[in-house]
């Protein structure tokens, strides 16, 4: 027994040790404002990296475009001149403890990327976000559209932790989903913990999802869901399948809806699995035509997305587009709704958070969800300040 417990610590602080150093190496890179992203796959214990220079980095100018490359992807919700679709081209690629730990990121050619210099944002306050949603109940009622997300930001002071630790303490407050930090020129330093796949090929075998409609997590597991979320979450599923039709797709299985739990909330989600063969030449084209969802976006999508272009008061900027692997060696295309995230900055963390609006949507409940959502940032950085 002694000797099972001395080998049971002595392993525990290795894994200390490897967390440290890894911490550590993550905010060597943004010190050095290198090109990187960082990420642990939804219930895996093995990070990923990708880091490279300004070669490295293409902006396709469309999504269909991404057919013809490979690399870590980081798209916005709206793509600008300013705020592009970007990949980072693996000029190096490690995975877990081992080939990470073994790389020495100040052996980098020094490159920093310039970050353009924005003003400090402000949070949303309640009031002004009561108002958007009203407008769009009005709006939904007077049949412009049937459902819109409507977002608000956090902002978080930022003080002196280590963003490294930060982002193992994302991942172990959330080891179901895919959990990110990245670093790019005009994009800047994001990081979130996002539920929501959007779409994941191995060349043989695809799936996307619909994901939506949230209530607070239980500890119990037993979920009750109401009319609105019901509805919320089947204008999604009805779109994807929507989508698969146009690509051909007669034949695929479907399984749910289901509750998905995360850290903090519970949500709806459908599993949608189809032929990657059939797809394998047109990945670009398929992710454009599912971006941005109705689960980020609304329905039907162009007047959706001109009442957030009209009525929300800030840019989202990537907030809602989507990131993750793309084509990337046997790993495939493995990428994710941008949410749960937030824009780092040198004084504060900008948080995103929004909710689904539909005619059965109550204005003062909708505040509460994007509340409750926030608390998968905020619980982190909050502990981890605390000790600071």
């Amino acid at each position: 027994m002694a000797a099972y417990t001395a080998a049971a610590g002595e392993k525990l602080k290795d894994r200390m040790n490897r967390v440290t150093q890894f911490s550590c190496l993550i905010d060597t890179l943004i010190e050095k404002n290198s090109a990187f992203a960082g990420w642990f796959q939804p219930s895996s214990d093995s990070p990923q990296l990708i880091a490279g220079s300004k070669e490295n980095i293409v902006f396709p100018e469309k999504i269909e475009q991404l057919s013809r490359v490979r690399g870590f992807v980081f798209a916005p919700f709206e793509i600008s001149d300013q705020v592009p679709v970007i990949v980072l081209q693996p000029a190096i690629h490690l995975k877990g403890y081992d080939q990470i730990l073994s790389f020495d990121p100040k052996s980098q050619t020094a490159d920093p990327l310039r970050q353009d210099v924005k003003a400090p944002c402000i949070s949303t306050n309640y009031d002004d976000y009561l108002v958007c949603v009203n407008q769009a109940i009005k709006q939904i009622h007077t049949a412009k559209f049937s459902k819109v997300i409507v977002s608000r930001r956090i902002c978080k002071e930022k003080k002196n932790e280590s963003i490294g630790r930060l982002f193992l303490k994302m991942h172990d407050a959330n080891p179901g989903v895919f959990v990110f930090v990245v670093n790019l020129p005009k994009a800047g330093l994001w990081m979130g913990a996002t539920p929501e796949l959007l779409f994941r090929s191995d060349g043989r075998h695809a799936q996307t999802v619909s994901l939506a409609a949230t209530q607070p997590r239980r500890p119990d597991g037993q979920y009750c869901w109401f009319t609105k979320e019901i509805e919320e979450q089947a204008f999604v599923s009805r779109y994807t399948v929507d989508v698969l039709h146009r690509f051909g797709f007669s034949a695929y299985q479907t399984k749910g809806p289901q509750d998905l739990e995360t850290a903090t909330v519970a949500h709806l989600k459908t599993s949608f699995f189809f032929s990657g063969e059939h797809i394998e030449d047109r990945l670009g084209e398929f992710v454009a035509q599912l971006c941005p969802t109705p689960a980020v976006c609304g329905l039907p999508k162009v007047d959706a997305a001109r009442f957030i272009r009209n009525f929300e008061p800030h840019e989202r900027r990537y907030y809602t587009g989507f990131l993750g692997p793309w084509r990337l060696e046997q790993s495939g295309t493995d990428v994710y709704v941008n949410l749960r995230s937030m824009e780092i900055e040198d004084t504060q963390y900008v948080l995103y958070t929004g909710g689904g609006i539909t005619s059965r949507s109550n204005p003062e409940q909708e505040w509460e969800e994007t509340t409750q959502k926030s608390r998968t940032l905020l619980n982190a950085i909050e502990d981890l300040q605390e000790q600071v």
